[in-house]
């Protein structure tokens, strides 16, 4: 499976397949989904945007029976543009029953460089059958409230890039809001703000902030949109009062999917030891 935009580098391709053949080797796993992850999924790059290679992986079945298990994260020295690591397929289960939304995007990204259809799709119809929307939510609230805290306290000097990322937890609040029966929200961006039907002024602020970052290295600092900021502490309100804070256990039946799901990964795609 592959999956690459037209127009893309064919030198930061290269670069990228590279270093994915080089952690298949050095760390002996298989990768059944590698993915951009970051502003060139999210659909609102810059020119020196970098590349952010996320992926799954899978050990040999007998590194999951070891009482002294191996680190559950693979990271490589940032070099350039070109930024990889990955977390294993059992990590990224317990994150998902946890609420983490990371996993949610990366099965989701609009850019894959290597997969395993099936793979994928089983795991998106696991998450359909065991992902809570309101842990999900909740992680969205969380992410742009942090960003809200650490960026625009001062809203006459706002950094104009960092707006999208506060403003895309909103929308995906925005979403799932809007559709109660849903618990994956759109990663693309522009997909997303069309989709949640945001005020009209908000979108003309934002296609045009959207055509300046995709021109521009630096978008340097401006005040902050007064109805870009309404509509993102509008969304975050609204979600403090519509999805549950309770910290609940995950239910067995979905610690038992979960564990049938990483068995049978390991066991379908596990490489030999």
């Amino acid at each position: 499976m592959r999956l690459i935009p037209a127009g893309f580098d064919p030198d930061a391709l290269a670069r990228i397949d590279a270093g994915v053949a080089s952690i298949r080797t050095e760390h002996g796993v298989a990768l059944p989904l590698v993915v951009e992850s970051g502003s060139r999924a999210w659909g609102f790059p810059s020119p020196d945007s970098d590349y952010d290679v996320r992926f799954l992986f899978v050990r040999p079945a007998l590194h999951y029976v070891s009482p002294w298990p191996v680190r559950d994260v693979i990271e490589t020295p940032i070099v350039g543009d070109l930024d990889i690591n990955g977390w294993d397929v059992g990590k990224a289960l317990r994150l998902l029953a946890n609420g983490n939304a990371v996993i949610l995007e990366w099965l989701t990204s609009p850019v894959v460089y290597a997969g395993d259809p099936s793979f994928r799709d089983d795991f998106l119809s696991l998450v359909a059958d065991v992902a809570d929307r309101d842990r999900i939510a909740r992680h969205y609230l969380h992410l742009g409230e942090g960003q809200m805290r650490r960026n625009f306290a001062d809203e006459l000097s706002v950094e104009q890039k960092r707006i999208f990322y506060a403003l895309r937890p909103a929308a995906a609040l925005r979403w799932l809001r809007q559709r109660p029966e849903a618990t994956v929200a759109p990663m693309h961006f522009p997909t997303l703000l069309a989709e949640c039907d945001p005020p009209e002024d908000i979108v003309g602020i934002v296609s045009e902030l959207l055509v300046r970052k995709a021109q521009t290295h630096e978008l340097g600092r401006a005040p902050f949109p007064p109805a870009v900021r309404a509509f993102i502490e509008a969304e975050f309100e609204r979600a403090r009062a519509t999805f549950t804070s309770a910290s609940t256990p995950v239910a067995q039946q979905r610690r038992r999917d979960l564990d049938a799901f990483l068995r049978a990964t390991i066991l379908r795609l596990g490489p030999a030891a």
